[in-house]
């Protein structure tokens, strides 16, 4: 029935050519042999006419040789067709498109990589069975394009990005200047950007803004591409999340030139530099530097301060503060948020701070040291007021600030941190709060205490609370989470008001 190749490695050479001369050999394979056959010639009678073996030929038209052009000239001259009917780029028929389908499926590297034989179309093949190579390898390249990713591949593409962040100091350059070319196109010159402004933005990457009720429940905004509009939602959006901050996030993705996630952590990626452009706008450079700057000089660096000048929440200046303060002040430093159980959201550190981490070299979903200020801060009357604290650890002494958040999903603490010698520089660093840490030790705060182990162990029985989200495998789809039906669904009910 289906002949079998087991050699590939002339696949690799086969693709670097087509990527060189920009012609498809598997197509001009098949309108070569489709040609040949109209006329009714055998290779053999083909090859007497252009002077070459009939082997040569065979190779030509099975896609696996590169023919010189003199010798396709003079092919198309004994076949009585122009040379462009040679090199045209679509198949001759149907099955000759399912062929050539059929033969790029083989070679692409998830298949070459599962060491399965290769199937040639020859004639003998049914056009039934070449239907169903075709759709099986289709469902594959489908399946294989979602992004299913566990719990255990979403922790390492964390662990990886955060990886590549450590070691730009969380800067981005190039980030940074395209949104220096935003806000200089609208001519924002200084101060919190305000909603005339993001109007100005949007107005001026080409997009229209639309606040709606019925945004579905698994997105904070969607793009209609084909009218140039982004939906938002009515009000404070879900989560508590800045109004401004969504819409600048969205717009990063086009002017950074996104494109479909193609993994789970293409698509973290994508997210952090959105994000990153978001408050690359919100607390423009030029003008967050010049003011850390004076106040590094007064000694009295503060997250509160660089909150309140640019009307952003805690945690964007926070996360900003980390973008600059290693860059331009030569302060490394650390950033947690925190939930009130204990658990670590995120993270990310230049200071040499160690964080629990798995055997994934992860951190996300793990306990943090409860001596740390990320935690003691919960344990304080006046919780919401900023906290400082020094905690000395087996890496040195840290001196941190942390603050509270009130979130629908619970409190979480917010908290930049920097080794002991840079602590001069920061308002709070007088604080009298002193704790000592010896994380990653069991004994620190991971076993509790040997009295009350004594007393109530093998007498204790918790009904946990399961944080199925991490358990779970991610959502599936281009973007992990959002449901495209519903999505498509609700652009289809807004479509009508913009449609020309």
């Amino acid at each position: 029935m289906a002949d079998v190749l087991p050699e590939r490695s002339r696949q690799q050479a086969i693709q670097e050519t087509e990527q060189t001369t920009g012609i498809d050999l598997v197509t001009l394979g098949r309108r070569l042999r489709h040609l040949r056959r109209a006329r009714g010639l055998t290779l053999d009678q083909l090859g007497e006419k252009v002077g070459r073996a009939p082997s040569q030929l065979s190779l030509i038209e099975n896609g696996r040789r590169e023919p010189r052009l003199t010798l396709l000239q003079a092919l198309a001259g004994a076949l009585g067709v122009p040379l462009s009917d040679l090199l045209r780029p679509e198949p001759p028929n149907r099955r000759a498109a399912l062929e050539i389908e059929l033969e790029h499926a083989q070679r692409d590297p998830q298949y070459v990589a599962l060491g399965l034989p290769m199937v040639r179309p020859s004639p003998r093949l049914p056009l039934e069975a070449l239907e169903a190579l075709v759709g099986l390898h289709r469902e594959l390249a489908r399946r294989a394009a979602e992004q299913v990713a566990t719990p255990e591949e979403a922790r390492r593409a964390n662990a990886a990005l955060r990886a590549q962040m450590r070691e730009r100091n969380n800067y981005y350059a190039e980030i940074e200047q395209a949104a220096g070319k935003v806000l200089r196109a609208v001519r924002h010159t200084t101060g919190p950007l305000s909603q005339r402004g993001i109007l100005n933005i949007a107005s001026h990457l080409g997009f229209k803004l639309r606040y709606v009720g019925d945004l579905p429940r698994s997105t904070r905004s969607i793009t209609d591409l084909r009218n140039r509009v982004i939906y938002l939602p009515q009000g404070t959006p879900p989560g508590g999340h800045d109004p401004r901050s969504i819409v600048l996030q969205t717009l990063g993705h086009f002017v950074l030139g996104h494109n479909d996630p193609k993994s789970f952590g293409d698509f973290l990626r994508q997210r952090v530099e959105a994000n990153y452009f978001a408050a690359a706008l919100l607390i423009p450079e030029s003008f967050a530097v010049a003011f850390l700057q004076r106040a590094k000089a007064d000694r009295e660096l503060s997250i509160e301060d660089l909150r309140d000048t640019f009307g952003v929440s805690y945690e964007t200046a926070a996360h900003r503060f980390t973008n600059l303060a290693t860059h331009h002040l030569g302060i490394p430093v650390h950033f947690m948020r925190t939930h009130e159980s204990g658990t670590v959201y995120k993270a990310y550190e230049n200071d040499g701070v160690r964080f629990p981490s798995d055997v994934t070299g992860a951190i996300e979903g793990q306990p943090a040291c409860r001596w740390w200020a990320a935690r003691t801060v919960f344990t304080k009357g006046d919780r919401f007021s900023t906290f400082y604290q020094y905690t000395d650890t087996p890496n040195g002494t840290y001196w941190c600030t942390a603050h509270v958040d009130s979130t629908p999903n619970g409190e979480f603490s917010v908290n930049v941190g920097t080794p002991y010698e840079h602590a001069k520089w920061f308002r709070g660093r007088d604080t009298k709060h002193r704790t000592s840490s010896t994380c990653p030790d069991p004994d620190c705060c991971q076993r509790p205490p040997t009295h009350l182990a004594a007393r109530w162990q093998g007498y204790a029985w918790p009904n946990a609370r399961a944080h199925s989200h991490l358990l779970a495998a991610l959502p599936p789809g281009t973007f992990p989470g959002v449901d495209e039906t519903d999505v498509y669904e609700f652009l289809e009910a807004h479509t009508d008001s913009h449609t020309p």
